[in-house]
């Protein structure tokens, strides 16, 4: 009798053995939610050739003639806004020092392929809010890349893209004051892609989508720069908000430095 109820409880304890899950039971797998970059980007991109293997673009954006004066914008809506005291802010469409233009953004067109499928870099870039004005005012990211958002004022802003290119969803979130910044995709290479604040409608800002990493924005002197270009033939594109596109032709070599200058008129 005692061997029988012995064979009984040895045989429940291997069967519970058997039901015990194992350790990969156990541990559930991770689940990667990001979202996927696009195929043709992760497909046939290429690894940064050396320093020395590649070139340089630099240049000079002018405008020609008088530029139209800024224009003043009342903020006095929001008293959050007003930092100067006087509730006027100036417009940003025509920057001008000195016969140069500010941003202008400067990208490759068309290039070597070494250059249309380089790999791009991995950290956002950054649009921020501050004193009820996009900063910068004119960005670019590469194609499958990221913008982080974000909002350093005191008051609620909301950031709403208008994208025109298939692929490019729209962004229409609200942003409590200082809080936690937006990071959002951007897949399909597009120019001048407008941002607004619908809580505060003199907000605007532009973000361009470039098919490469290779990419500027011309600062207050009106200067550029293109670093890291495989060697070839390019077509570089310059464009502003207002005035359009221009496009020029430029021979890059190994170690050297290509210029392109642009000018620009109303």
């Amino acid at each position: 009798m005692k061997k029988h109820v012995l064979a009984v409880m040895s045989a429940m304890l291997l069967s519970l053995a058997g039901c015990k899950p194992d350790a990969a039971v156990k541990t559930p797998a991770t689940i990667d939610k990001s979202p996927a970059p696009p195929a043709s980007a992760a497909s046939a991109a290429t690894p940064a050739l050396p320093p020395e293997a590649t070139g340089t673009v630099v240049g000079m954006v002018s405008f020609k003639g008088v530029p139209p004066a800024p224009k003043t914008i009342d903020t006095s809506m929001d008293p959050a806004c007003d930092i100067t005291g006087s509730g006027k802010l100036p417009t940003e469409q025509f920057v001008v020092k000195n016969g140069k233009l500010a941003n202008v953004f400067l990208y490759v067109k068309s290039g070597p392929p070494a250059a249309m499928n380089a790999a791009g870099p991995a950290a956002p870039v950054v649009l921020d809010q501050k004193h009820c004005q996009y900063v910068p005012h004119v960005i670019g990211v590469m194609q499958g890349g990221t913008v982080e958002f974000r909002n350093s004022d005191v008051t609620m802003h909301n950031i709403h893209t208008l994208p025109t290119t298939v692929g490019n969803e729209p962004v229409d979130v609200s942003m409590g004051p200082r809080g936690q910044p937006v990071v959002k995709q951007f897949n399909k290479p597009e120019l001048m892609l407008p941002v607004r604040c619908n809580n505060h409608p003199w907000m605007n800002a532009f973000i361009n989508v470039s098919a490469t990493p290779f990419f500027a924005v011309s600062d207050a002197e009106g200067h550029f720069e293109l670093r890291g270009l495989p060697p070839g033939e390019y077509t570089i594109g310059a464009v502003h908000e207002k005035l359009g596109e221009k496009t020029l032709q430029v021979t890059v070599t190994a170690q050297a430095t290509a210029k392109a200058d642009f000018s620009f008129a109303q």
